[in-house]
């Protein structure tokens, strides 16, 4: 088996892997219900670890896309798969800037708080500008009427901007937060191999 065909392999199973964790999505106790935390960036991350950020995209891209096929969207349009899609990439990609200096757990553990931070800021503004505008469009309503929608959950919510702060930004801080700590073991489980990554 070529490298090329390696790769493609690999890719696939984990896109496949992610797919499967992106079912497994719960919601988060204190935050509004449609902010569903799941671990389906783990496939990704670790397929960029491997085989480079473009890979761990890759694998973003293709998780998502079937969740869309299989799965159904909300908005019939992938607004929430997007969104995935965007701050997963984000992730692994600075992740993956720190760790390619110096392979050691101190340098995941600097990328990985780096990437939480960064996601976090980052998202917070595509949601506000793309996402939640993209939802209030293809649900036929406006932005006032989607984020009334997520007042279920925490009543105190007014606003876009109250709901970007005290919902959407804690949420990816606690999922990068949880995400480090999972990465951590896993990496060192997988430390031989992701050091062979360039024989693949």
């Amino acid at each position: 088996m070529n490298a090329s065909l390696k790769k493609l392999v690999l890719i696939s199973l984990l896109a496949a892997l992610g797919f499967l964790i992106m079912l497994i999505a719960f919601p988060v106790p204190l935050l509004p219900v449609f902010l569903t935390l799941d671990f389906s960036d783990l496939p990704a991350l670790v397929g960029a670890l491997i085989l480079g950020p473009g890979a761990g995209i890759a694998i973003e891209a293709i998780k998502n896309c079937l969740h869309v096929l299989l799965a159904g969207s909300l908005t019939v349009v992938p607004v929430g798969e997007f969104a995935n899609f965007v701050a997963g990439s984000i992730f692994i990609v600075v992740t993956w800037l720190f760790y390619r200096r110096k392979s050691t757990a101190l340098s995941l553990l600097a990328g990985m708080g780096t990437a939480t931070l960064l996601m976090t800021v980052i998202m917070a503004v595509v949601n506000y500008y793309l996402v939640f505008p993209g939802y209030a469009l293809f649900l036929g309503l406006s932005v006032d009427a989607a984020v009334g929608m997520a007042q279920s959950a925490n009543r105190s919510i007014h606003s876009l901007l109250t709901l970007i702060v005290y919902g959407v930004m804690p949420f990816n801080l606690l999922k990068g937060i949880i995400l480090t700590l999972i990465m951590l073991p896993v990496s060192a489980r997988l430390k031989k191999f992701i050091q062979k990554r360039a024989a693949l």
